[in-house]
């Protein structure tokens, strides 16, 4: 996401340096990277990542600046971070993105940022250059509380979208009829318009979001729910089906990879016959013999490109 957001603020006349772990960046260091810069912007996997790296680059920021943590993190982790810059003179936004990779291309993205309201408007500049829909959402944390939400939305109607396909084939309906027809009726959500489409049935599955971050998402969603008090009974559900399948599935799965997981459930019958002991009465020497299958253990997401 990172890599294909900094040519928009190229374009714009920004000076830029760039770090990553993985040495796409053009220094060698988060300090080099942000040494005499007005604005710090990171795109990581999570929250701890952005600590990380925020906290080794602060020595080279000057009072004045300006952080803007464009991941999906944990709100109150960072506000915890901006209370710790603060104490240095160094503000921080968080301004988390929806739009996939294709938003980041075409600098469509949707973003939202909270923070300190003078602040949003000072860097507002830069994010128009990234998105075509910048709202502040309140308070620091409010942006990335938002954008969890959001997932959350995303993650539970992929889970429908995807079981309904599922349901459909099952009883005869053509995949790619099915898929017109719920973006054409009050069914439609990203997942019939473009997950489906893409990554289902041309079998690609390489949407470019991970399994890891989906679930981390629903995650801080959940968590928001518990820490507010509010009983969220359909969000604890999704947030078990999502932990379910990353650990069922290859490390490193892209998020659209948990369609593979709920066909391998479509037949819940089969599924136990598999995995339960057989009774006395219909124990066999073959069915004795039968093994319960290996669930592979998960592996944290590797870092995207900031």
């Amino acid at each position: 996401m990172g890599r294909r957001m900094v040519p928009h603020l190229e374009r714009a006349g920004f000076a830029l340096r760039t770090y990553d772990l993985n040495g796409s960046g053009i220094c060698s260091s988060a300090r080099e990277a942000a040494r005499g810069a007005d604005i710090l912007i990171t795109m990581l996997p999570d929250g701890k990542a952005v600590a990380k790296a925020v906290l080794a680059a602060l020595p080279a920021l000057a009072r004045g600046a300006i952080v803007i943590d464009m991941s999906s993190s944990d709100p109150v982790g960072t506000r915890a971070l901006g209370k710790r810059l603060a104490g240095r003179g160094v503000t921080l936004v968080d301004a988390p993105v929806s739009g996939a990779k294709a938003g980041a291309e075409q600098a469509t993205l949707a973003i939202m940022a909270g923070g300190d309201a003078q602040t949003v408007e000072r860097v507002r500049p830069v994010l128009e250059k990234m998105g075509n829909k910048v709202f502040h959402t309140g308070a620091l944390g409010s942006g990335h509380a938002m954008k969890a939400l959001n997932n959350y939305i995303g993650a539970s109607g992929t889970i429908a979208a995807f079981e309904a396909l599922l349901v459909g084939q099952a009883f005869g309906l053509d995949p790619k009829l099915m898929t017109e027809v719920f973006n054409a009726s009050t069914g439609y959500n990203s997942t019939t318009q473009r997950k489906i489409p893409q990554q289902i049935l041309t079998g690609a599955f390489a949407s470019g979001f991970s399994m890891a971050l989906m679930t981390k998402d629903v995650g801080i969603a959940a968590g928001l729910a518990r820490a507010t008090g509010v009983r969220a009974r359909y969000l604890a559900d999704t947030l078990r089906i999502w932990r379910e399948a990353l650990a069922r599935l290859p490390a490193g799965a892209d998020h659209s990879e948990i369609y593979r997981y709920l066909e391998k459930l479509r037949r819940p019958g089969a599924a136990a016959r598999r995995t339960s002991a057989p009774s006395r009465d219909a124990a066999s020497p073959r069915a004795t013999r039968r093994r319960t299958p290996r669930r592979p253990t998960s592996v944290p997401a590797r870092r995207r490109p900031a």
